[in-house]
């Protein structure tokens, strides 16, 4: 059974994010690694898909159904071929690089499988660097990171750094510093994936939970892991099949 969904309908809540015919291509250039290298893959197919407000949507499909496009679309770090993704009421395929990545910074939180931490830095180091990038001071950022790791269970682990931790610990330092500046939006792609059962669903629950009133988006082949979303949009072959409403 699904999680329930919030309590106010579907219609009163505002669309966070619309993706409109949104086709996608890979390659299709020349290349000196020979004729097979030129050829194109289309990794997405007009994709429709509206996201609103406050709604916990699970992504699922094989490998390669392009769950992670749908992502990396939403977040602006890819351009479709085709079509229009609209995030927090603002077009991204009309928007340049450099005002895409500001959106990103500024209300999106992105959470990868392999948690992409900074060896050298400790945990709340790892976690206050969204900050940095938009100018918080440096009594703010360690505050703030401090906060979430306790509401993430690691307030003894702040000045551990990845390599003292274990994979679960780090995934919730991963989760702690997507939500660092308190975004509207949550992308994460398969959390779980590199994680045993039990860990991937306790990291699983922990994001769904501390993202509260946030709109969270979640890439994953686990099938387990939709008993904790509001709705399942299932992708094959870069296709939506099922968009779960």
């Amino acid at each position: 059974m699904a999680r329930e969904r919030p309590s106010e309908t579907a219609t009163a809540r505002p669309v966070a994010v619309r993706c409109t015919d949104v086709t996608h291509e890979y390659g299709g250039r020349s290349s000196w690694l020979g004729s097979d290298a030129g050829r194109s893959v289309t990794a997405l197919r007009d994709v429709s898909l509206e996201i609103r407000s406050n709604e916990v949507v699970g992504l699922t499909g094989p490998s390669g159904s392009g769950k992670s496009t749908v992502l990396h679309a939403i977040a602006g770090l890819v351009v479709p071929t085709a079509g229009t993704v609209e995030l927090l009421g603002t077009d991204l395929t009309t928007r340049s690089e450099t005002e895409r990545t500001r959106l990103r910074r500024e209300s999106v939180g992105l959470v990868f499988q392999q948690f992409h931490l900074l060896p050298a830095l400790s945990a709340a180091a790892n976690v206050a660097l969204p900050l940095v990038q938009l100018g918080y001071g440096r009594r703010d950022r360690r505050t703030r990171a401090r906060e979430l790791l306790e509401q993430v269970g690691l307030g003894d682990r702040v000045d551990h750094r990845p390599g003292e931790l274990s994979g679960g610990e780090q995934q919730r330092v991963a989760i702690a510093r997507s939500l660092v500046t308190d975004p509207d939006v949550v992308l994460a792609d398969e959390p779980t994936g590199e994680l045993d059962t039990e860990t991937g669903m306790a990291i699983l629950a922990l994001l769904v939970d501390v993202a509260d009133e946030r709109t969270v988006v979640l890439a994953t082949h686990d099938e387990r892991a939709v008993d904790r979303m509001h709705r399942v949009v299932r992708l094959l072959d870069g296709e939506v099949i099922d968009d779960g409403r």
